[in-house]
């Protein structure tokens, strides 16, 4: 994209009451951005949902001053600059209506044919959801996925440490624009995420840090990955924002339970319960669900349960199929004393909570 049509579009971008959606409407209308400051008001009008008040300071110079102020500081720190339009913006987010129209970016980000997943949490983590976040991470980390979360306190931070610890790419979606950090004290940590990914942010370096920017970056989160992981959170809480907005765009939404009592918990157990979301035990719910396929040597440390328990019959088959390998349903079955009807049921429970492979669907075609 050349310097005009970046200029036209931070430009349209400035305008008050112009969102997104509405600036990809216009685009899509008239063939550009620069023409759409080109056009006579008259004309743009006649647009379905574009309105007076949205294209009321159009022609104000002010926004054209200010969008050339901000395509400097871009230039000058070397800062990505990411159009809708572009080869390299992220290519669900393009699917996203209200998806942002330009995204700032630093680092060294890659995300062409990658698996990518969105890991939020509250900021006040336990010890069991920071357990699960790195043993999580580190199950998936043969696969080779992006990490995706908001560089804030608690589960955020975990998910972005794990993934450097793996290797991994990681990207935080910031609330402000990139001349600033919040919070200050993961400033130590920029160097290592820009090095394993970096930042992407829609905020100007003349936008004033302000909490209600959270609400807007959790869109990025939710649409920018596969699907979006809430680690803990209490019954209110901005990861719960983030879930509904990936509810919204249509992707997967998981949640790890937790006791009825801890309060952490209660965010991901409504979740769960009111099914906005898909319970995650184990690193092989998320294989499932999102039919990604690890390779052969890595199979059995993804499919591992990570807090799994088995008791009675389903500890008796697995002891059994560990000592015997494969075998057909009617040998397991008489060996441990179970109706083959009740086995079949059994192994399905154990393939999903990942304890045991995919067994070859013959196996199941006499029951």
């Amino acid at each position: 994209m050349n310097d005009t049509e970046k200029l036209a579009l931070l430009t349209l971008k400035k305008i008050p009451n112009l969102g997104d959606s509405s600036i990809k409407k216009l685009i899509r209308t008239v063939g550009s951005a620069d023409t759409v400051l080109k056009s006579k008001p008259s004309n743009l009008l006649k647009i379905d949902g574009i309105g007076r008040v949205k294209i009321k300071e159009l022609h104000n110079t002010e926004h054209q001053h200010a969008a050339e102020a901000e395509l400097r500081f871009v230039e000058e720190n070397n800062l990505q600059f990411l159009t809708y339009q572009d080869q390299d913006y992220p290519d669900k987010l393009k699917h996203c209506l209200d998806g942002p129209v330009i995204l700032f970016g630093r680092g060294t980000i890659d995300l062409k044919s990658k698996k990518i997943v969105s890991v939020v949490g509250t900021r006040k983590v336990t010890k069991y959801g920071v357990s699960f976040c790195e043993e999580l991470i580190e199950a998936i980390a043969p696969l080779n996925p992006v990490i995706i979360s908001g560089f804030a306190y608690g589960v955020d931070i975990t998910a972005q440490r794990a993934a450097i610890k793996h290797g991994l790419q990681t990207v935080g979606c910031l609330a402000h624009g990139l001349n600033q950090m919040y919070p200050k004290t993961h400033a130590k940590y920029i160097e290592q995420v820009e090095a394993n990914g970096g930042f992407f942010t829609d905020f100007w370096s003349t936008d004033v840090f302000d909490r209600n920017n959270f609400l807007s970056r959790n869109r990025i989160i939710a649409g920018i990955s596969e699907a979006t992981i809430v680690i803990e959170s209490a019954d209110k809480g901005g990861s719960l924002v983030t879930a509904e907005i990936a509810n919204s765009y249509n992707r997967e939404v998981f949640a790890v339970p937790g006791r009825t009592t801890d309060a952490l918990s209660r965010g991901c157990n409504t979740l769960i319960k009111t099914q906005r979301a898909h319970m995650l035990t184990s690193p092989a719910d998320l294989l499932y669900m999102l039919n990604w396929e690890a390779k052969e040597e890595n199979t059995a440390v993804i499919q591992k349960e990570l807090f799994v328990t088995l008791e009675g019959d389903e500890e008796r088959i697995y002891n059994f199929l560990t000592a015997h390998g494969k075998t057909v349903l009617d040998s397991i079955a008489l060996q441990c004393s179970i109706p083959t009807y009740k086995l079949a049921s059994h192994l399905l429970s154990m393939e999903l909570k990942g304890v045991i492979k995919p067994l070859p669907g013959k196996l199941f075609e006499a029951v």
